[in-house]
């Protein structure tokens, strides 16, 4: 069913004598214009599973101009697909771009010129062109059939996911026609509901999922059983001379859960003279390529990097993964994993250095739930209100202006617009956001005035960040630090670690925020600022799990980690029992309920019984400290009550938070409160918590 011209290279330039089954199973649906979700292990060819049926009818359809969107949500992941999407394009006379905020002025004026058939990009670049006074969007976009969404997991999680939505629709109408939709994902456990979530208001088109042989579970379940193992070594620097003993002459990725620690890692590297690589989000795009280039070309070596490689950036043949600590979450750990045993003749493998005990708990409460063969289903953020602010402006920028009475229908029935929508344009019209021009509105003072540095290009990206100021070396770009760095007291000289490097500050442009600095051997330190996202109810009731006995199948623990696993049941042992609930009493301090319910389910149950759990306390996954001199009788007496009223509070949001809400100032204070409250709680954790008992 593929072109000819597809089934030529196929054979002699690729010299494949056949499809993989994920890839010969999407041809028909994907042909057919079926909106669709294709599924397959890292590594398993999801990229040519949607782009050789997508060349193929480009061909077939003489499809011109920008067809095919690619869209990443990393842009060096576009960077790392570009080439080889070229040369498939090239193989029908056809090519592929790629457009991001890398991308230089002279590029992006030759994709303009020459319009390429397939443009890789980013949801923020595709909403700065929509805005952009040097690019004609319905010119540009005249010919686009379809959009690609690689890694889609990773946008419907968070807000990237709705506001990637919104543009798709606006898009849908520049283009004039409806966009064929098709998601790529190695790790999903709801693929209907994810499918139809991409669809946004066109859920009425005909979808499929390609997931040959696979289920749900079985997506996750481990077939070729992957050597997984979970030591304990109690600090940064244990951990860099087990990784500086271990496994020399290999290539090893390193995940760290921070910044900070990928810094001091490399650095402890470094000192035992390991060849080591860092990537991470406040490295300068240069170093980050100098870094992924290097390791990808060399063997014995080591690159230490957060979540910017747990994606399928390809940097080589790797032989180890190694794991400092624990991902929170199970599809999380199967990224990472995933990225060895690409090479005939390897295995998966993942090796778990934890450096305290809150990380061997959790580790191996996640480990529990993976070997049970479950993984997080992927649900978009609720009530993306301020996503739908954020539209509202963006598409009068977009069009110049925009109807009184029109302006919904560029969205259709997508989900980002609910019933607070009019509220929201009446808030944005009261506050100055937009002023009235008889049935017409334009952009007012108040959106200049917060959004409108760079021409609104803080509009472009939903995602916060705090001001962070730009490192050079000279003129080189080194990476970026936050303001702490820079102000907190200090005796002697300044010293950063950047790039797994120390520098000595030199000076500070305050007002340009530039940072500039020079090498010395040692002495700098890292950090940032950042959002934790919790623990949720399955991986916490797998730590539970853990300490009741039971230990994660197919994982081998070492030595250590068994003794520190036996130490952690001894001492929570007064927190956990196989039925019942459990408060903890000590004649100097208040009870402690533990109910294992995870971090978003905690703040729910201590919102909701405001009369019993302590107001004034940081929440986590494990449990959650009662009011002074009420103990499991009031306790009970208060959750019969709730459970009876059916009562349930989301959990109090003060004006303080509203920073990790973007966009929250175009919001009236209520529906921002409303919003935060709603994501960081977790009603049917904090019920199911209390209905798995008798009360």
């Amino acid at each position: 069913m593929l072109h000819p011209g597809v089934q030529y290279h196929l054979a002699n330039t690729l010299r494949w004598d056949g499809l993989r089954p994920t890839q010969a199973e999407a041809v028909r649906p994907l042909l057919r214009g079926d909106d669709a979700l294709v599924i397959a292990p890292t590594a398993g060819g999801k990229t040519e599973a949607a782009m050789f049926p997508l060349l193929s009818a480009m061909a077939e359809g003489d499809w011109q101009g920008v067809s095919v969107l690619y869209v990443c949500p990393l842009r060096a992941l576009l960077n790392n697909l570009q080439p080889r999407l070229d040369g498939y394009c090239r193989w029908l006379g056809r090519s592929a771009a790629v457009w991001h905020g890398d991308v230089g002025q002279g590029a992006r004026k030759g994709i303009l010129t020459e319009r390429p058939d397939v443009l890789l990009t980013t949801p923020e670049s595709l909403e700065a062109m929509l805005v952009s006074t040097k690019v004609d969007p319905r010119v540009l976009f005249s010919g686009l059939r379809a959009v690609v969404v690689d890694e889609v997991h990773a946008f419907a999680g968070d807000d990237r996911g709705w506001h990637l939505l919104a543009v798709l629709e606006r898009l849908s109408r520049v283009a004039g026609r409806e966009l064929q939709r098709i998601g790529l994902s190695a790790t999903v456990g709801n693929p209907e509901e994810l499918l139809t979530w991409l669809q946004g208001g066109f859920t009425a088109r005909t979808k499929t999922v390609v997931a040959p042989g696979l289920t749900p579970a079985a997506a996750v379940t481990v077939t070729d059983a992957p050597d997984v193992t979970l030591d304990f070594v109690g600090s940064i620097d244990n951990a860099a001379q087990v990784i500086a003993a271990l496994h020399r002459g290999e290539k090893r990725l390193v995940f760290v859960d921070s910044r900070r620690r990928a810094e001091e890692l490399g650095a402890a590297l470094r000192e035992r003279n390991i060849e080591t690589y860092l990537s991470h989000s406040s490295l300068s795009a240069a170093e980050r390529r100098r870094s992924e280039a290097a390791f990808a070309e060399a063997r014995d070596t080591v690159i230490v990097a957060t979540s910017t490689l747990e994606l399928g950036i390809d940097v080589g043949d790797l032989d180890r993964v190694i794991q400092i600590g624990s991902p929170q979450t199970v599809a999380s750990f199967l990224q990472r994993l995933g990225r060895t045993g690409r090479r005939a003749g390897t295995e998966r493998n993942c090796l778990f250095l934890c450096v305290d005990d809150d990380q061997a708990l959790l580790a191996a409460g996640m480990l529990h739930c993976w070997a049970r063969g479950w993984v997080e289903p992927v649900e978009a953020p609720p009530s993306p209100r301020h996503i739908a602010a954020q539209q509202m402006m963006a598409l009068c920028l977009q069009e110049h202006h925009i109807g009184v009475n029109t302006w919904r229908e560029w969205w259709g029935d997508l989900a980002v617009f609910d019933d607070s929508a009019g509220a929201i344009m009446d808030h944005l019209c009261a506050e100055g956001y937009f002023e009235r021009d008889g049935d017409l509105l334009v952009i007012g003072p108040e959106a200049e005035r917060r959004f409108g540095r760079r021409y609104f290009s803080d509009l472009t990206a939903v995602f916060s960040a705090p001001p962070e100021f730009l490192v050079l070396a000279g003129r080189e770009e080194v990476g970026t630090v936050g303001t702490d760095m820079l102000v907190e007291e200090v005796e002697g000289p300044r010293v950063l670690l950047l790039a797994g490097r120390s520098w000595r500050v030199t000076h500070v442009d305050w007002k340009r925020r530039r940072c500039f600095v020079e090498a010395v051997d040692s002495g700098g330190k890292a950090k940032w600022s950042g959002f934790g996202t919790g623990v949720s109810y399955e991986i916490a009731q797998g730590m539970r799990a853990v300490l009741l006995g039971e230990d994660p199948a197919d994982v081998t623990l070492t030595s250590r980690a068994r003794s520190m696993v036996a130490d952690l049941r001894e001492s929570f042992a007064p927190a956990v029992t196989v039925d019942g609930v459990v408060v903890t009493l000590q004649s100097d301090t208040a009870g402690r309920w533990w109910t294992w319910a995870g971090t978003a389910a905690n703040r729910t149950l201590q919102a909701s019984l405001p009369g019993v759990i302590d107001p004034r306390q940081r929440i986590d996954e494990k449990s959650v400290r009662l009011l002074p001199g009420l103990g499991p009788l009031d306790l009970g007496a208060a959750v019969s009550a709730l459970v009876e009223s059916g009562a349930w509070q989301m959990p109090a949001v003060s004006r303080g938070a509203f920073g990790g809400l973007k966009f929250s100032a175009a919001l009236p204070e209520e529906l921002a409160r409303e919003t935060l409250g709603e994501r960081l709680g977790d009603v049917v954790g904090a019920e199911t918590a209390v209905m798995t008992h008798s009360w």
